[in-house]
C-alpha cells in the first residue's frame, strides 16, 4: 500500500473526501516525525511504538575499492509492533 492508497482508505473509512484523507494521513506522519525529531517516542495503543535509536560512529569499507571510511553517527527511527498487530499478522 502506498501513500495514495492509504489516504484513500482513511478517507473511505471516515467518510471524507480524498483530499481530506490525504491531509489526515499527512498530519499523522508529521506528528510522528516531529516528535521523533525532538527525541520523543511515539506509542500508539494497539498498533505499536516508534522509537528513536542512536547509531554510533564506526569504521566501514568502500566495497568497490576496499578503502577504509568513517561512517558518521546517526539517529534512526525504529518501530515495534504491538501484540495485537503481531497476533493479527500471524492469524
Amino acid at each position: 500500500m502506498n501513500h495514495a492508497e492509504l489516504s484513500d482508505s482513511v478517507a473511505a473509512a471516515l467518510g471524507l473526501s480524498k483530499a481530506e484523507g490525504k491531509k489526515a494521513v499527512d498530519a499523522v506522519f508529521a506528528a510522528i516525525s516531529g516528535a521523533a525529531a525532538k527525541g520523543d517516542d511515539v506509542s500508539v495503543n494497539g498498533f505499536g511504538k516508534f522509537k528513536v535509536k542512536e547509531s554510533a560512529a564506526r569504521e566501514g569499507r568502500n566495497p568497490s575499492t576496499g578503502a577504509t571510511i568513517q561512517i558518521a553517527a546517526s539517529k534512526k527511527l525504529g518501530f515495534s509492533a504491538a501484540k495485537a498487530v503481531k497476533d493479527r499478522l500471524n492469524g
